[in-house]
């Protein structure tokens, strides 16, 4: 298991439990020197013992975010391109061989999410959804739900998350650049609508990127991960890029669980409930901080966490409940970090993260970028599968039974 640098604690009892709340970060390390196995054509990833990656698709430019049917259809959005591609694995053998063009021409899609027979779908300022009604792989209706206007386009982030309950349509606006003060814009926040894209209303607020949403299985519990901001310590004096030995390891990417009013602290407060240099002075700087819910689990800084899935099925042992986190790898330290898939471990009874894992590093032992991992996706056997913008690909994890 990974080791922690910190550990920060308030103690409870539920039950006669004891709780431990809190936030622990994990440390990026080399994996041990036995490996797990690597498939045909898999660069030299770095594989935790009792896991095998293989190639489930190759040949998939700017592939980002994943989403399944449930019957084995995946979905894979191309925001360049502006497709989102429906691809099979019609012979079980671990690769998906059958790919059709399910919508065209939606430049920036983004955020997928599966719901009562419709694929709905993100653009920068926009959600509609699709629904294939003869299994051709390609959609036959396409209609918007949240018309362009409705939300903010564009910006440094434009990309959009997206979760569709029994209920509602949730999706978050990131920061339009690195630690703005938006809090008077309709940016760094998560948003609510029916689920005919009316009654539009404020759910969260204080996100910085928060990419993907999905519920915790079994609950109404809402999770997302979002990145750290940057250059944490150029007020102290750091030169970006040489000397940081301050924003090396701060502030924290963040694994959080949101709550409709909750306040999550971005611009002002990081992490576990610390001041950015930048936002001191404030006033309020003391209220903001009581305000803000810290994360359920810190993350390395500059990991970018971007998709991520929750386990439902029991192809790994005792893995049932945990996520699989996809991280993009990090641009601001002088250190490459991140570049990964991770797993983090919930506890059973409390519903809480308090560990995680290395299950694939994508960078070589030399420390050499070999993918840019991007999203995770629990496959119905139980297997996961993560993209990769990098090498036009997506992998598959499964386990190693040699």
């Amino acid at each position: 298991m990974k080791r922690f640098s910190r550990f920060l604690l308030v103690s409870g009892t539920v039950a006669g439990f004891f709780i431990v709340f809190g936030c622990s970060r994990a440390v990026n390390q080399h994996l041990p020197r036995e490996q797990g196995s690597l498939g045909e054509g898999v660069p030299a990833f770095q594989v935790r013992p009792g896991y095998r990656v293989t190639v489930a698709v190759e040949g998939l430019e700017n592939a980002r975010f994943l989403e399944c049917d449930g019957n084995g259809t995946v979905f894979v959005s191309q925001p360049r391109a502006g497709n989102i591609l429906a691809l099979r694995d019609r012979d079980g053998d671990g690769r998906y061989e059958s790919r059709t063009v399910f919508v065209e021409d939606r430049r920036t899609v983004h955020g997928l999410c599966w719901r009562d027979g419709w694929l709905y779908f993100a653009q920068t300022g926009s959600i509609h959804r699709g629904r294939d009604a003869n299994a051709d792989g390609k959609a036959d209706t396409v209609e918007t739900i949240i018309p362009e206007g409705s939300l903010p386009s564009g910006g440094g982030h434009w990309w959009r998350s997206l979760l569709v309950t029994e209920d509602a349509i949730y999706t978050s606006i990131g920061d339009s650049g690195n630690i703005n003060d938006e809090t008077s814009s309709e940016r760094q926040k998560i948003w609510r609508f029916d689920r005919n894209g009316g009654n539009k209303r404020l759910f969260a607020s204080g996100v910085r990127n928060t990419e993907k949403l999905r519920l915790r299985p079994g609950t109404q519990e809402i999770w997302g991960c979002d990145h750290g901001s940057d250059n944490f310590g150029r007020k102290f004096g750091e030169k970006p890029g040489s000397d940081q030995p301050i924003t090396d390891l701060n502030p924290p990417c963040e694994f959080n669980r949101y709550v409709e009013g909750g306040f999550y602290g971005h611009p002002f407060i990081v992490g576990t409930n610390l001041p950015r240099p930048e936002f001191q002075d404030r006033a309020d700087i003391l209220r903001l901080a009581a305000r803000a819910i810290p994360p359920e689990w810190c993350f390395g800084a500059h990991w970018a966490p971007n998709g991520f899935t929750f386990l439902t099925r029991d192809l790994f042992p005792d893995h049932r409940g945990d996520a699989f986190v996809a991280f993009h790898g990090s641009w601001n330290s002088t250190k490459l970090v991140g570049y990964c898939v991770e797993r983090v471990l919930f506890d059973r009874l409390t519903g809480k993260p308090y560990g995680s894992l290395t299950v694939v590093s994508t960078l070589d032992r030399n420390g050499n970028v070999l993918a840019r991992p991007v999203d995770c996706l629990e496959e119905p056997s139980g297997a996961v599968l993560f993209s990769c913008d990098l090498t036009n690909r997506i992998y598959r994890i499964e386990p190693d039974r040699r």
